[in-house]
């Protein structure tokens, strides 16, 4: 990364980072990257002393799109300037990214430690793929207890894996904590950072040694591309992932997705200062209504980690759950009769989203899975827009009122 494109404050690299470093590619003086769709790059002439790693796209240099593109170079130089790394790669999907992780570093025999309470597909992978097929060590705990990491990390451990806040209960881990005794041993820190992206958390700044998003939810912001990504100041393994997943596994990120995800991310800032002032007011009318049991929000001081939160990030965010009170029929027609949310898995778009995650994104975890990590039957997840709060809140009115007022068995 170029060390000019950390002179400049957030909303500056937001815009710009990345970009400026290509100019002189194009012969036109575009002032946003242009769709490089090309597969393939002509060369001057035959050297045959050149290898591919000698192939620098940081200097303009491009061989074949699989390797290196113009598009997807200007993202990840922009990625990596907004998270403060050195080296970015970006990957068709936020899943294929940590995939691509954990197949660079684990190895049969080492372990792993990652926090109970992970996005499913996760979980899946780590149980079905990592432990499963490859013979890792995979061993979950509580992270929000910085002391239950402690007694599972060993000095075979070669990764521990974090998403803060998790998905869908919005817990807390202590990155910088966590990290200091992990490093004792010897093992890398990975954090999902999808939740809050870099506007609001950069796990790199607190001691992690990798950064992973999803970048289909904020970094893009707009619900039309898949993505994933990776950030790491470790030349070596950036050096790694670039090698034997984007360059011989294939697992990179397309030129049309790379330019639609440049785009989301010259409204970040923007769209997460709308998101969070949205969710705040929202998590505020929930946490008094009747009908609502419990709210799992950062920004709110009844959180168990507010402190935490209010310490190691910039912000809170703009997904939130919460626990009705009755019976997941009732959920499921809560759910139903809002028009403002649109009922339907992933979050971070500009539009509001909203699901039932025991029915939906952690569906492949056994009922008896969700209990232990405390998913109910009538837990709501929430990514809250940036459109007119007072829609959202009026849309969330009808939907509890219209619960409330259901005859229930016990009536009968």
């Amino acid at each position: 990364m170029d060390d000019s494109d950390r002179s400049t404050g957030f909303d500056t690299r937001a815009v710009t980072a990345g970009e400026k470093a290509m100019t002189s590619q194009g012969a036109f003086g575009d002032v946003v990257s242009p769709i490089h769709l090309a597969s393939t790059y002509a060369l001057d002439g035959i050297d045959p002393s050149l290898a591919l790693e000698d192939v620098d796209p940081d200097a303009g240099e491009f061989l074949y799109s699989r390797l290196s593109n113009p598009t997807r170079r200007t993202l990840e130089r922009q990625l990596a300037a907004l998270e403060g790394g050195e080296h970015a790669m970006a990957f068709s999907s936020g899943t294929a990214a940590i995939a691509a992780l954990g197949l660079s570093i684990l190895e049969p025999g080492d372990r792993l430690v990652a926090f109970e309470d992970l996005y499913a597909g996760t979980k899946r992978m780590f149980t079905e793929l990592f432990a499963g097929r490859f013979d890792v060590d995979v061993t979950f705990v509580d992270a929000t207890d910085v002391d239950a990491v402690a007694a599972a990390v060993d000095d075979r451990t070669a990764l521990v894996w974090l998403e803060t806040p998790t998905n869908p209960l919005i817990r807390l881990c202590d990155i910088e904590a966590i990290s200091a005794l992990a490093h004792d041993h010897g093992a890398l820190v990975g954090v999902d950072n999808t939740f809050l992206s870099p506007y609001f958390q950069r796990p790199l700044d607190l001691g992690a040694d990798v950064v992973a998003h999803s970048t289909t939810k904020y970094v893009n912001g707009h619900s039309d591309a898949i993505g994933g990504a990776i950030v790491t100041d470790d030349a070596s393994l950036a050096d790694e992932l670039a090698l034997t997943q984007q360059i011989t596994a294939g697992s990179m990120l397309s030129p049309f997705d790379s330019y639609l995800t440049l785009r989301g991310l010259k409204t970040l800032p923007l769209r997460m200062r709308q998101h969070e002032r949205n969710a705040m007011e929202l998590a505020e009318f929930l946490e008094a209504h009747p009908a609502v049991s419990e709210v799992y929000y950062p920004g709110l001081e009844s959180h168990p980690q507010h402190d935490l939160a209010t310490r190691q990030q910039s912000g809170y965010g703009g997904v939130l759950s919460f626990d009705l009170a009755g019976t997941q029929d009732d959920a499921i027609t809560f759910l139903e009769s809002l028009d403002e949310f649109a009922l339907a898995v992933s979050l971070g778009g500009v539009e509001s989203l909203i699901e039932l995650p025991a029915a939906m994104t952690h569906e492949p975890l056994d009922p008896a899975q969700r209990e232990a990590i405390g998913i109910t039957d009538t837990l709501v997840r929430m990514s809250v827009g940036i459109e007119d709060v007072a829609d959202l809140r009026a849309d969330l009115e009808q939907g509890l009122e219209l619960i409330s007022t259901l005859e229930s068995p016990a009536d009968d």
